[in-house]
């Protein structure tokens, strides 16, 4: 994860659109809030009791027929992926989606009417700072059965290509690329979905697409058009005739792009990457993406990026002059060589502090532990710990010089890699709830060269020494 993208954002006011739902054929009002910081994006079922939340997020996917379906503790929204890509290519980061439906509205099957609301709304700009997982290594996603593949790999911004190929003459292969998500309204927002013919029949005949009048999808003709299907598609569309194009389509609509197809499949690849839950700054290229591959790509990625934030390092100068010296810490502790563990204050903050110990071969305890092999004690690692939370605890009294501060509980403890002589260990203490009567609660991690080696949570008490 990285921060270096600016402040995070959400919608100015409130605004609400209203339409039908592509599923259902019902009237649907879809309502956009504005939300807190951190927050993400989430859905509200104002039309039931409760009103239940439920989040944007890649483990809420059910099933990706004909959308991208999320459910949680049973309550459902279907086709998400046009109102997140709306969010995402719009920068906002922070949104509550109100529904009095399972489904927001279908509109013209793009996402140029949520862009729009979004931008009627206002963007505000919050205090808190964008986070953003910034792609290192190429990361992939393969569907076996489709042939469907999707890989990011690192780059300077969040770019986007698909090629989609349906091998049929009609829509043979087309592919759509997004280099800045800056141009995602001009460029994507206004592609809308499409099908194929036999689709369209098979989906008539079982009554599954009460709100797609002809309005909302591109309908490519991949098959011949017999007069039955013709009286079909014209009372179910309420039309007075139905024609095929010169380019394949019904001449329901004429194309925005000639690649609108390709163009769609690029915006639902952006909404359905939104179930992340972070931006990402790397480029994805889909080949063949749907639905189901998009999100099981978002799981892994979503997947990854909670394993590398729980093990993450946070990035220190270890150049910048430290906020205390081994003199500066020797006036605060009580501790003296050779049981001084710490040489350096790197930082410290109202519930934080970040400690730094040069490993060298001169340490004592190597004498005996061990011969030949030496390896710093894993309780030391902890005292060290300590030793670098109690300078932030002993910063909150005003005598610092006149308290101790004892151990009163370790919990969790952790070793996941050796320390040597050699190794630079960095010291991450953060307080885990406010100092109460000199209790102090914290979480510790220790670093060596970007990886964790230690992790635990202390409990310790400040005691005023009894000679003053």
């Amino acid at each position: 994860m990285n921060n270096s993208m600016g402040k995070q954002r959400t919608i100015g006011n409130e605004v609400a659109l209203t339409g039908v739902g592509l599923h259902t054929g019902k009237e649907v009002t879809l309502t956009f809030k504005p939300a807190p910081e951190n927050y993400g994006y989430a859905f509200v079922r104002v039309d039931l009791e409760g009103n239940p939340v439920i989040e944007a997020d890649a483990n809420y996917v059910v099933n990706t027929q004909r959308g991208t379906n999320l459910e949680k503790l049973g309550v459902k929204i279907q086709t998400s992926e046009h109102v997140l890509a709306a969010l995402v290519g719009m920068e906002v980061d922070n949104c509550i989606m109100e529904l009095n439906a399972p489904e927001p509205p279908i509109m013209d099957g793009s996402s140029k009417f949520f862009v729009e609301a979004i931008e009627k709304a206002g963007i505000m700009e919050q205090d808190a700072v964008r986070e953003e997982y910034i792609v290192k290594e190429v990361i992939s996603y393969t569907d076996e059965e489709s042939g469907s593949e999707i890989i990011v790999m690192p780059s300077d911004e969040y770019q986007i290509t698909t090629m989609v190929d349906f091998g049929t003459k009609v829509l043979g292969t087309q592919n759509a690329s997004l280099r800045h998500i800056s141009d995602f309204k001009d460029e994507i927002s206004d592609s809308r979905t499409f099908s194929f013919l036999h689709e369209i029949e098979m989906l008539l005949e079982h009554g599954l697409i009460k709100g797609g009048d002809l309005n909302n999808a591109i309908v490519y003709v991949d098959k011949e058009l017999s007069p039955e299907t013709m009286e079909k598609l014209r009372s179910a569309f309420g039309k007075d005739k139905i024609s095929i194009k010169p380019n394949g389509i019904l001449d329901n609509l004429t194309l925005h792009h000639p690649n609108e197809a390709a163009r769609h499949k690029l915006l639902d690849v952006i909404g359905d990457l939104a179930l992340v839950g972070t931006r990402i700054r790397g480029k994805v290229i889909a080949n063949k993406p749907g639905h189901h591959v998009n999100t099981e790509f978002a799981k892994k990625l979503s997947k990854k990026i909670k394993l590398e934030n729980r093990n993450k390092v946070p990035i220190f100068d270890l150049s910048k002059p430290p906020v205390k010296d081994v003199n500066q810490i020797m006036e605060m502790l009580p501790h003296r060589p050779p049981f001084l563990f710490v040489d350096k204050i790197l930082e410290m903050a109202e519930d934080s502090v970040v400690g730094l110990k040069n490993v060298t071969m001169n340490e004592p305890f190597f004498v005996g532990h061990f011969p030949g092999a030496p390896v710093m004690p894993g309780v030391i690692i902890v005292e060290a710990m300590a030793q670098t939370g109690g300078i932030l605890a002993l910063s909150m009294v005003p005598d610092p010089q006149n308290y101790l501060t004892y151990f009163m509980k370790i919990n969790n403890v952790k070793f996941k890699k050796q320390v040597n002589p050699g190794d630079t260990l960095i010291f991450n203490l953060k307080l885990m709830s406010p100092i109460r009567r000199g209790i102090v609660h914290m979480s510790g991690k220790a670093y060596v060269n970007d990886k964790l080696v230690t992790e635990a949570e202390l409990m310790a008490q400040i005691v005023k020494t009894k000679n003053i």
